[in-house]
């Protein structure tokens, strides 16, 4: 089976279970006009975000990773009357492109706030408890998001992390791919917490052969 079948796979569901949307493409569209990398998660992928969130009954959700603000409409839309959304953001001109894509989206500032600068630094800084968290940034950081987002979370708070699988690559004890590193890390640290019940899933599709985390804080 090839990447090819995959994408098509993706597309068929795409096709059959999501609404045509406008907004949500346009966010792709104009963040591919300002240069910025094609990394967002594939429509099914934002649609699952979406659902995990509503049926955690989020009001309050992080985002580690915001790059055009693709997801970070998917998790908007899955707030409440009243919720908030805080995402990330290490680089000014992707916030700038996100600020763009939320705003015709329909969020303004009182419901999606975009913090620009690393995320380390901006994590200590927030309040919690958030009820769902989102972990799509740089990969060889993974373990400190992690255990920044468990401080920010609440018995019952989800955390889902991106890209975990690497193509396989992941299963390379000896790698010196800082990428890799830091997903194994990260799985360290889920199997030595014992605040956190963590799965991954495999996933092949438009983003070929990846991954995510699972995890529910106890």
């Amino acid at each position: 089976m090839t990447d090819k079948t995959w994408a098509e796979v993706d597309d068929y569901f795409t096709g059959a279970l999501l609404a045509p949307d406008p907004v949500l493409d346009a966010a792709l569209a104009d963040s591919a006009a300002a240069g910025l990398p094609r990394i967002a998660v594939a429509p099914n992928q934002g649609k699952l975000l979406n659902l995990l969130a509503r049926q955690s009954g989020a009001r309050s959700i992080l985002e580690i990773g915001t790059l055009g603000g693709y997801s970070t409409i998917w998790l908007a839309r899955a707030l409440p009357a009243g919720g908030k959304l805080v995402t990330c953001e290490y680089e000014p001109r992707h916030a700038e492109v996100a600020r763009a894509n939320l705003a015709r989206a329909g969020f303004g500032e009182d419901v999606v706030e975009i913090k620009v600068g690393a995320a380390l630094a901006t994590l200590s800084t927030l309040t919690g408890p958030f009820d769902f968290i989102f972990v799509d940034a740089d990969k060889s950081n993974l373990a400190n998001y992690v255990r920044a987002s468990l401080e920010l979370a609440r018995p019952g708070t989800t955390i889902v992390v991106d890209n975990v699988v690497r193509q396989g690559r992941v299963l390379d004890a000896a790698s010196t791919d800082p990428d890799v590193l830091g997903v194994r890390e990260m799985v360290e640290v889920l199997t030595a917490e014992p605040r956190l019940d963590a799965t991954a899933v495999q996933t092949v599709g438009a983003k070929g052969h990846d991954g995510f985390v699972l995890a529910l804080v106890r």
